[in-house]
């Protein structure tokens, strides 16, 4: 370890890069750090010095950052991440904290899971910030970095369905939220509501949209299908639940979807909601985190207000469920 190299950085200054390349702005910048525009710009310039690079450059959209500074961006929120491990209280008070936790987030989960638990959260913490992301193929890896505190999608129960479509690696630690099913989505005067049977043999002559989850264009449902030797006609893979859902109010795809979400976007955009007319095990909305955040104050009181808000949803429609 080169200690005089390390003495020739000054903590704020890494701080102050690291919020200037989350915002690419240096007012927004400044209102975060608490420090005037011009502190932040006098900063900006030690931190170009200090790298021997411009480390932004400004456009009409403001700053955007050289590839000196793209590739200093992940090591230095790794390292930011550490340090506030480091010196973090072993209490944590939401009503006075002003922590950002980053939330990577399967579309669905927001009508669904976010309303249950979002509004307690703010109104018991008033000052933290919720940033989300959607989740992708690599958020396990930004929670190994520290650059994601929370992730949350559907995960396969049985764990040999699991294998065949997302299996956390070691150091992810999880917990089942809310179990689902899957629905079929059409418009309201599509053909197939005039045919005399919905079974299987309809369904896959249908046309279908789909869309890409985990960066993959398989769902188990396909993985079971195919078991069974049949696919389905993708006619089209879509980025987002939404726009799916959306391309059915005018065509005549049909649409897959998690019941919940269905039902909800169904009565939204005036949508037919149908079975799915071949067995399928029931998927969970499952929250992640990494294993280096579970002894966290801030992170462990977050975790479990979601956890104990989601096991009340499920809960009330277990009890309906039995009326």
């Amino acid at each position: 370890m080169n200690l005089n190299q390390l003495l020739r950085y000054d903590l704020s200054l890494l701080i102050c890069l690291h919020v200037l390349l989350e915002e690419s702005n240096v007012t927004r910048a400044a209102q975060r750090l608490h420090l005037s525009q011009s502190a932040v710009s006098k900063n900006l310039a030690k931190l170009r010095e200090q790298f021997d690079d411009p480390l932004f450059n400004r456009t009409s959209r403001g700053l955007y950052p050289t590839p000196k500074a793209l590739s200093l961006k992940p090591g230095l929120k790794s390292l930011l991440v550490h340090i506030e491990g480091l010196t973090v209280s072993d209490e944590f008070n939401p009503a006075t904290s002003d922590r950002r936790f980053h939330f990577s987030l399967v579309e669905s989960a927001y009508p669904l899971l976010l309303p249950r638990f979002l509004g307690e959260i703010l109104d018991a913490a008033p000052s933290i910030t919720l940033d989300t992301q959607a989740w992708s193929g690599q958020t396990f890896d930004a929670m190994a970095r520290g650059e994601v505190d929370f992730g949350i999608t559907g995960k396969d129960l049985n764990p040999a369905d699991a294998m065949l479509t997302m299996m956390p690696p070691k150091g992810i630690i999880y917990e089942e939220l809310y179990q689902d099913e899957q629905r079929v989505i059409v418009r309201k005067d599509h053909p197939v509501l005039n045919e005399a049977k919905w079974d299987l043999d309809t369904y896959l002559k249908q046309r279908h949209v789909q869309v890409r989850c985990d960066g993959s264009d398989r769902w188990l449902l396909d993985y079971k299908l195919a078991e069974r030797g049949i696919e389905r006609d993708i006619a089209m893979y879509v980025p987002d639940f939404n726009s799916a859902a959306s391309l059915c109010t005018h065509t005549d795809l049909v649409f897959t979807a998690p019941a919940h979400f269905a039902a909800a976007v169904a009565k939204q955009l005036n949508l037919h909601v149908l079975s799915l007319p071949t067995p399928l095990p029931p998927m969970a909305y499952t929250l992640f985190w990494h294993q280096s955040q579970q002894s966290d104050p801030g992170h462990s009181w977050l975790r479990q207000l979601i956890i104990s808000r989601c096991r009340h949803m499920t809960e009330i429609a277990a009890a309906d469920e039995n009326r």
